[in-house]
């Protein structure tokens, strides 16, 4: 086995401000797909069918294609049709975005019917309006249902953030490749990043399970 490190050494804190454009792009996504999940898990739970259909239509759309065709479509499409330049970040935000927001819609919608169907029975007979009932009493309640299963949204999405590399994005994936373009040797920069990777998915996980962990206090006490 040929491996020499010494050769992206000098590199390394050219990589290693790929983690803060990563981190960077993952939390915008993550910002866009929870709001955007939010409304259209109240539009799967309406009683008004043309939301039922929208949000049951966008999530098959967007679960049902590759995410990579998603965000080639944004980011050759826009300019395409539009003649907006769009900047290869904002391609990855609207794709990695929306996409996440179809999961994290289920996500919710799961969430809130797990909320004891006496709470919203309760609320209704005192009165209370449907905004203020999802917002004060049924959404706080999904949330921590939720937890867990948004934390590993967080973290596939942190692990397939590396598919922005492939429109230029220069985060880890993409530095990564521009170091084994620049010394003619691939495996070793990409081994770097790589162990990156697994690092933060590590940290996330770990996250999750300390977080898993007081839920489940929580709910003995």
């Amino acid at each position: 086995m040929n491996l020499d490190f010494g050769q992206i050494t000098p590199y390394i804190p050219f990589m290693l401000e790929g983690i803060w454009v990563t981190l960077k792009f993952v939390a915008v996504a993550l910002v866009v797909g929870f709001i955007l999940g939010t409304v259209l898990a109240l539009f799967k739970i309406s009683h008004i069918k043309p939301l039922n259909w929208f949000a049951t239509a966008y999530t098959s759309i967007f679960r049902g294609t590759p995410l990579i065709l998603q965000l080639m479509t944004f980011y050759f499409a826009i300019p395409q049709l539009t003649g907006y330049d769009i900047s290869p970040f904002l391609s990855a935000v609207l794709a990695f975005g929306l996409n996440s927001a179809a999961y994290i819609s289920e996500i919710i919608r799961a969430g809130i019917q797990a909320v004891d169907r006496g709470q919203t029975e309760a609320a209704m007979a005192l009165g209370v309006p449907y905004r203020q009932m999802m917002k004060d009493i049924i959404l706080p309640q999904a949330m921590k249902n939720i937890l867990p299963a948004l934390m590993n949204e967080v973290i596939t999405l942190t692990k397939e953030s590396a598919l922005v590399s492939t429109i230029s994005v220069l985060d880890l994936m993409r530095r990564a490749q521009v170091v084994g373009a620049d010394i003619y040797r691939n495996f070793e920069p990409l081994l770097f990043v790589g162990l990156i990777y697994w690092i933060m998915v590590f940290g996330l996980s770990t996250i999750g399970r300390m977080i898993e962990r007081r839920l489940k206090v929580s709910d003995q006490s």
